[in-house]
């Protein structure tokens, strides 16, 4: 997981699943908690599942 989705494509990281922004890779505080919680648990679904893929090159998750 990672905000700087262009600096994980240029030191090689395999598997890179976008965050938020920098201050927040996870969250906005601008949003309820309710939100936020959502927020965070489709982001860590997706890179949960993303530690089981067998990737063969570098892959940007969709997680929108």
């Amino acid at each position: 997981m990672c905000n700087l989705v262009p600096v994980a494509l240029t030191v090689g990281a395999n598997k890179i699943v976008p965050t938020i922004s920098i201050p927040y890779p996870l969250g906005n505080p601008a949003t309820s908690k309710e939100e936020q919680y959502e927020l965070r648990m489709h982001l860590v679904k997706i890179a949960l599942n993303a530690l089981t893929d067998d990737v063969k090159e570098q892959t940007v998750y969709r997680v929108n």
